[in-house]
C-alpha cells in the first residue's frame, strides 16, 4: 500500500516541487493551496487544510515563514497518531518553538532544502536537519525520504546565524545589485561591453528574481542578517572613503587581507577556473 502524504502549499514552486518527487516515489500525494492553483500529474486535491491532512503518514509544510506556526498549531491536534509533520522554512527559532509544543502523537521533521524547484534530483543537495526532539530519530527518517541528498545536522540558533549570511547576506546584496542594473536604460549597451564578472554577477541576480517578494522578503527578514548587513555597510563606508581620501594603502591591507582569510579555507585559483568554466558552459 503506498503511503500518503499532504502538501501544504503545494501550488508554490517548492510545493510542486516537492509534491513531484514523492509522487515520483510511489507516495500517494495530496496537496493543499489557497493561493495557487495545483498542478501535476496524479496530485489529489484537497478541499480544506484539516480535510487534507487527516489519513496523511506525512505532512510537509510548504507555507511562508510567517504562517508556518500558526498552521502548526491549527494541524498537529487533527493529525492521525505516528504522522510525521515535515516543516521546510529558511527561518527556525520561532517554527522550532511551536514544532517543540505539538502532541506527542505527532513525529516532527524540521529541514531546511538548501535548493530550489529548479533541482533535478534529490541526489547531492545539502539539507538541513534542525534536531527538536529525537534527534537521531528524525534525521533517519528526513535521510530515508530523501535518499542521496547530504545532510547536516545544527540547532536552531546556529542556522539562523549561518542562514543570515548563507541566503540573507546574498539574497539582500543581489536584490540592491538587481535594483540598480534594472534602472540602467543602456542595458545592451552595458552587456556589450561586460566581462565575466558582471555577466556572472547579473545572471545570479537575475535568477533570484525569479522567487516570490514573499520569500525574499522572509529571507532578509531573518534578525540575525542585522549584524552581517551592517558590517556590511560599514565596510563599504569605510572603504569609499578611503578611496575617497586616496589612502591607498588602507584600502589595499583590507585586500591583502580579504585574500589572507579566504586562502585559508579555499584556493582562489581553483575558484578562478571554476568561475570561467562557469561562463564557458552557459555562454555555449
Amino acid at each position: 500500500m503506498k503511503k500518503k502524504i499532504t502538501i501544504i502549499g503545494a501550488g508554490g514552486q517548492m510545493g510542486q516541487w516537492f509534491a513531484k518527487y514523492f509522487a515520483a516515489n510511489d507516495f500517494e500525494v495530496t496537496g493543499y493551496d489557497t493561493e495557487n492553483k495545483i498542478s501535476g500529474k496524479g496530485i489529489l486535491q484537497a478541499d480544506s487544510l484539516v480535510g487534507g491532512i487527516l489519513k496523511a503518514d506525512y505532512v510537509v509544510l510548504c507555507t511562508p515563514t510567517r504562517r508556518t506556526p500558526e498552521i502548526i498549531r491549527l494541524i498537529a491536534k487533527e493529525m492521525k497518531r505516528g504522522t510525521y509533520l515535515i516543516e521546510i522554512s529558511s527561518e527556525k527559532s520561532k517554527v522550532v518553538t511551536s514544532l517543540s509544543k505539538m502532541p506527542a502523537k505527532i513525529n516532527p521533521i524540521c529541514i531546511h532544502p538548501m535548493f530550489g524547484p529548479g533541482a533535478k534530483s534529490i541526489k547531492g543537495q545539502n539539507i538541513i536537519s534542525v534536531p527538536i526532539k529525537d534527534a537521531k530519530k528524525e534525521l533517519t527518517v528526513a535521510k530515508e525520504l530523501f535518499d542521496g541528498a547530504n545532510f547536516v545536522t545544527i540547532d536552531a540558533v546556529e542556522h539562523d546565524k549561518k542562514i543570515a549570511v548563507i541566503l540573507g547576506l546574498t539574497h539582500l546584496m543581489n536584490l540592491v545589485f538587481a535594483n540598480i542594473i534594472a534602472k540602467d536604460e543602456k542595458m545592451s549597451l552595458t552587456e556589450k561591453m561586460s566581462g565575466t564578472t558582471f555577466r556572472v554577477q547579473k545572471i545570479l541576480a537575475e535568477s533570484i528574481m525569479t522567487e516570490s517578494p514573499e520569500l525574499i522578503e522572509t529571507i532578509i527578514a531573518n534578525p540575525e542578517i542585522r549584524r552581517v548587513a551592517e558590517e556590511l555597510w560599514k565596510d563599504i563606508g569605510r572603504l569609499l572613503t578611503a578611496v575617497q581620501e586616496s589612502k591607498t594603502e588602507e584600502v589595499i591591507d583590507y585586500i591583502k587581507t580579504c585574500q589572507e582569510k579566504l586562502s585559508s579555507n579555499t584556493n582562489l585559483e581553483d575558484s578562478y577556473k571554476k568561475l570561467t568554466k562557469m561562463v564557458n558552459v552557459i555562454e555555449k
